[in-house]
């Protein structure tokens, strides 16, 4: 999908005024499949090891066949969602908001999720799934934007995500140029923005998603240099997985997901939490307006609330579950995979939602429209 055609989708997608359908009253029996949008990793079948196979149990249990589609950016996910056939997806924070502003998901009966009560209490009412007390959705997982890299370049974590950033000698002496990532997504400039509130408090930075004019351009700026050090704006988890492997990259933002992987593949590397902080993801499971297996998607939002999801899904992806009684659960390669994924430090992630030009920080902020066109521009070099 080219850029140019993804800000079309997310102009078009923003704050039109919203008028739902009421939601259904009773789950009737499954219409036999399923089509849901998801990102890599998050709906398996045994299919890449086959331990972590949450998906044949229910269809199974269910009937219902589940078709994946999956989406390497949100602003895809919002283009699917626009272009119709699916019923589900896995929605994050910068996409949820303009999903349900534009009519293309429709309210959740929760009654119709027994489940629903086992959930994160800080997830349950969160603001990128929930408008004027109706849910627009179903909490799926949460995880941190992790600075990965190399420990061969790094014999110790680095602190800041200065590494990619600013130009500089890393450790092993030579210059981190073409040698760092930077995520393929306008919500990226959010973290640009949360590393300039700590190297410049002067600028008044209090949410990373809510900017005013000046502030905003700082960031560009940033990002502008930034752009000089890019080995690649990545967006495909493979890609760049193989760019750590074989292409010299040594330090990038990534998901928990990646720096598994490549840790099952003995390659030498980590990831930490710079002395920032992070940005990350809370992901929703929401339904289609036009759904026509509400049936089936219903089992789905229950089935994904079971320990036998969240708990192999988070050791899998590594990402936090929102039900913390998964904690308590055994995945497949046993590890204490709430501690390592930083179930404890949910309240310090600043979670993606959609930047709009009405914010709570100050009186006018720079809406995602905005953020998405400038982005595209700076990731052609202008």
């Amino acid at each position: 999908m080219s850029h140019a055609r993804t800000a079309i989708v997310a102009l078009s997608a923003l704050f039109s005024a919203a008028s739902f359908a009421a939601p259904p009253t009773a789950i009737g029996k499954g219409e036999g499949q399923l089509n849901i949008i998801a990102w890599a990793g998050y709906i398996e079948r045994g299919a890449t090891v086959k331990a972590y196979d949450w998906t044949t149990s229910f269809e199974n249990e269910s009937g219902c066949k589940v078709n994946v589609k999956t989406a390497a950016t949100s602003d895809e996910m919002v283009a699917l969602m626009k272009a119709g056939g699916y019923d589900l997806v896995t929605a994050s924070g910068d996409a949820s908001g303009r999903l349900i502003a534009a009519n293309l998901v429709q309210e959740v009966n929760i009654g119709l999720v027994p489940s629903y009560k086992n959930i994160d209490p800080r997830l349950q009412k969160a603001a990128w799934h929930t408008r004027d007390g109706k849910h627009y959705g179903v909490p799926y997982q949460s995880g941190p934007n992790v600075l990965m890299y190399n420990t061969d370049t790094f014999k110790t974590a680095p602190t800041s995500w200065s590494v990619v950033f600013e130009e500089q000698n890393l450790p092993d002496g030579k210059s981190n140029k073409g040698r760092v990532q930077a995520f393929d997504g306008p919500i990226y400039i959010a973290d640009a923005a949360l590393y300039l509130m700590s190297k410049n408090p002067s600028l008044g930075i209090k949410d990373p998603y809510e900017l005013n004019e000046k502030q905003y351009a700082a960031v560009l700026e940033l990002l502008r240099a930034q752009k000089k050090l890019t080995h690649r704006y990545w967006h495909d988890a493979t890609v760049q997985m193989n760019d750590f492997k074989n292409e010299g990259v040594v330090a990038s933002g990534s998901w928990g997901f990646m720096v598994n992987s490549l840790k099952g593949e003995k390659k030498p590397i980590a990831s930490v939490i710079p002395k920032e902080g992070a940005t990350g993801w809370a992901d929703t499971t929401m339904l289609h307006s036009k759904a026509k297996n509400v049936n089936c998607a219903y089992k789905w939002m229950e089935h994904q609330l079971s320990d036998k999801l969240q708990a192999p899904l988070a050791e899998w992806f590594g990402t936090v579950p929102v039900t913390p009684g998964a904690c308590k659960a055994k995945a497949p390669g046993g590890s204490d995979f709430c501690k390592v994924n930083g179930f404890d430090d949910l309240n310090k992630i600043k979670f993606w939602k959609t930047p709009e030009s009405k914010c709570t920080t100050q009186g006018t902020c720079v809406p995602y429209s905005r953020w998405a066109l400038d982005y595209i521009a700076i990731m052609g070099g202008r």
